[in-house]
């Protein structure tokens, strides 16, 4: 055979893997293609390295690791490349780290890959804030290259753990945090074929000197050849901490000691346990213990809330009634917030301007008043945060005296020690805000109900410039007379429901649901629903239900149902592998049915006002009040029935209220308790009196758990007391 001939048969057998026999065995990968667990290389023999201390935060251990000994932390290569001195040149990284706080401007390293006789890094990982850096040596150039390859909008600062998988393959560099939507980077430069890692070592959070050493905790540091992780790593509801391969030491389950030995992995905490009356529970003092000898239970503060780990379980037994809340008028809505160091409060949206609306505090047991604030018809109200401002939002229905509508948000003062007009925004017979955040991201979405007589406007999304310290909008979506919105998260996916009303001639139409992609809301699934005036999203152990309060059938070119003064309210599932929300009960809730299809007929000043503006239902006190003109009989039209859900717990049981508000007859009506019984779903538990019940809250104090619901047909809200065994 002639030499070209035999150089293009290696050369054949060299790209279909054949390989070559050197040295009498067959070439292989540089490594196997498993799991590379580069924490357990740190730690091969149990024993911890110098420099390396064991924390427990959340329930999770991580390694701590010192800034003195930076050459303590290493390893070399060849621990992981045993068949040869080259890097792969497709793989993943699979980091779970909990980060804190970064200064700006300072880069903190994760890992390293480093040859002994040079200052250049070949492979890294290194944070900034909100920014993620991978590094490797370029060999393409004469001397090599440094090559940098950033994700930005990475945030990882919020004193959580998080998971993260950076997949390479030549110039696609594609990085998933805590399983949301992958970030792909394609740069010029590819990542090398072949690069060499001779005489090299691997460094656990340092770059081999003490400037940029990893402050925070690391739990899991994995190299996967040949593979995207992703698909391994994505399969459980708890993404934040998922695993690949974790050192032993760091396992949930540490090696019993035998007899009278030590445990061989000890590690700390920075926990302390607080005694005495209910302390108050923010960032400073998450992750620490509470115990209330009184109720003798154990609770871990998450931040925002105290949360029970271990008490006495209470069943809940009966209701009672415990305070008469006396408001300026009717009440079409309840917020109940809790101001840090301040204490609890009620705002309620009250019909009437003036006086308008009240804000009430918690003071020796009961709700007193605090602040009135002027508002037009309000429906609603809605606390949130941004940093350290706190903001009370209003959505008001009517215009104010100089003929503007505006719903108006407020900021709580600290030196006044009350809320203050902080902006104005546009608004068109508003009903509902939701505030959320996404990916570090502050937004408020307004419901606008209708436009004059059209109902099918668009609601708007605001988006939080911290630049200007001021709500700009970011996204319109169409609406049919909604009434409500629900923001909700399931892992890494934030979803935003909209209930609509009423399209102008019925209100059997769909509602939907949202799903954040690519920056913008959009649309996950259509629900047909009844005059939807509710979502209510609640979680169940690992299950996720969203429930829909239905107000009422109407369908100017139908006739009138043979049932006037029933209609179902939904619950749905979401079904993880159908990725879609499934019907789970229907749940039967009071509405009335005055007259012909579906509403009384009303004469007032010679004319008959049933077919006048928009549809007659919008006229009862739970949907609209006078509105530009328009006149209302002082009997009722037709008023819905379910017009809100309440999920709420006591001890290990779950409950759902609704606010039934009219039967046909009259508005003192039971409002509904449902207890969850698992394969039976909600079934009917308590019958609790209301008078036109429009909304529950439910709220809790060192003395016990409570419901407060509005009453839109009377100037008088009830606090009702849970009773438990």
């Amino acid at each position: 055979m002639s030499a070209p001939l035999l150089l293009w048969v290696i050369l054949l057998r060299w790209a279909s893997g054949g390989g070559f026999i050197r040295g009498g065995r067959t070439w292989q990968h540089c490594t196997d293609l498993r799991p590379l667990d580069i924490l357990s290389e740190v730690v091969p023999a149990g024993a911890l390295a110098r420099g390396m201390r064991v924390f427990q935060v959340q329930g999770l251990r991580g390694f701590q690791l010192a800034a003195s000994r930076p050459r303590a932390l290493a390893f070399p290569a060849s621990r992981l490349f045993i068949h040869c001195d080259r890097f792969p040149e497709e793989f993943s990284i699979i980091v779970t780290l909990r980060v804190l706080g970064v200064p700006a401007k300072r880069n903190e390293y994760i890992f390293t890959l480093m040859a002994e006789e040079s200052p250049g890094v070949l492979v890294g990982l290194r944070y900034a804030p909100d920014k993620l850096h991978f590094l490797f040596w370029s060999q393409e150039r004469a001397g090599g290259w440094q090559t940098r390859v950033t994700f930005p909008n990475v945030s990882l600062s919020d004193g959580q753990w998080h998971t993260l998988v950076l997949a390479v393959s030549g110039q696609s560099f594609s990085l998933t945090v805590d399983c949301s939507i992958p970030k792909d980077v394609v740069v010029e430069t590819p990542f090398p074929a072949s690069l060499s890692v001779r005489r090299a070592s691997f460094y656990l959070g340092n770059r081999r000197r003490r400037k940029g050493v990893f402050t925070g905790l690391l739990r899991q540091l994995v190299l996967l050849p040949g593979a995207d992780a992703t698909p391994r790593i994505c399969t459980t509801m708890n993404f934040k901490v998922a695993t690949l391969s974790i050192p032993t030491v760091l396992q949930d389950a540490p090696m019993k000691p035998a007899s009278n030995e030590v445990l061989k992995y000890p590690y700390e905490t920075d926990t302390k346990v607080t005694l005495g009356s209910h302390p108050r529970c923010t960032k400073q003092e998450k992750a620490q213990f509470w115990f209330n000898a009184s109720r003798r239970g154990l609770y871990l503060c998450n931040g925002s809330a105290w949360v029970p780990m271990l008490e006495v379980k209470h069943r809940l037994d009966y209701v009672e009634e415990y305070q008469n809340l006396v408001t300026n008028s009717e009440t079409m809505g309840i917020e109940v917030f809790t101001i840090p160091k301040v204490g609890l409060f009620a705002a309620t949206a009250n019909r009437i301007t003036p006086p308008g609306s009240a804000v009430y505090k918690w003071t020796d047991g009961k709700f007193v008043p605090y602040q009135n604030i002027r508002t037009y018809q309000a429906q609603s109200w809605k606390y949130f945060t941004i940093g350290k401002k706190i903001f009370l939002a209003v959505a008001n229905f009517e215009q104010n005296e100089r003929g503007q509508e505006f719903s108006v948000i407020y900021k709580w003062s600290r030196r006044k020690a009350k809320f203050i007009t902080y902006q104005r925004i546009t608004t068109h017979s508003a009903r509902d805000w939701e505030a959320f955040v996404i990916e570090g991201e502050a937004f408020l979405a307004v419901v606008n109900h209708r436009e004059g007589n059209n109902h099918n406007i668009d609601s708007v999304i605001y988006r939080w410039n911290p630049r200007t310290g001021l709500f700009e909008t970011n996204q319109t979506i169409p609406t049919s007379g909604a009434y409500d919105w629900e923001f909700f998260t399931v892992g890494p996916y934030s979803f935003l429901a909209v209930a609509n009303t009423f399209n102008g001639t019925s209100t059997k139409i769909y509602s939907h649901i949202y799903i954040w992609l690519s920056g913008s809301f959009q649309l996950f699934q259509s629900i047909l629903t009844f005059g939807a005036a509710d979502w209510e999203v609640f979680h169940i152990g690992d299950r996720v239900f969203l429930a829909v309060a239905n107000s009422h059938s109407y369908d100017s070119g139908m006739p009138a149902p043979s049932n006037f003064y029933a209609i179902n309210s939904s619950i749905y599932e979401l079904n993880i592998t159908a990725q879609m929300f499934v019907k789970f009960q229907d749940l039967l809730t009071y509405r009335s049915n005055l007259g012909r299809a579906g509403f009384s007929v009303c004469h007032q000043g010679g004319r008959d006002w049933s077919g006048v503006g928009s549809a007659p239902w919008t006229h009862s006190p739970f949907f609209s009040w006078p509105h530009r003109g328009h006149l209302t009989c002082p009997s009722a039209f037709f008023m819905p029935s379910a017009l809100d859900w309440e999920f709420f717990s006591v001890g290990d049981d779950s409950f759902l209220v609704v606010a039934n508000s009219f039967d046909g007859f009259t508005f003192s009506v039971n409002s509904i308790i449902y207890r969850w019984q698992g394969y039976e779903g909600f079934v009917a538990a308590h019958h609790l009196p209301t008078v036109g019940c429009r909304d529950w809250e439910v709220f809790h104090t060192t003395e016990g758990s409570y419901l407060l619901y509005s009453s839109a047909k009377e100037p008088l809200s009830k606090v009702l007391k849970l009773k438990t065994t």
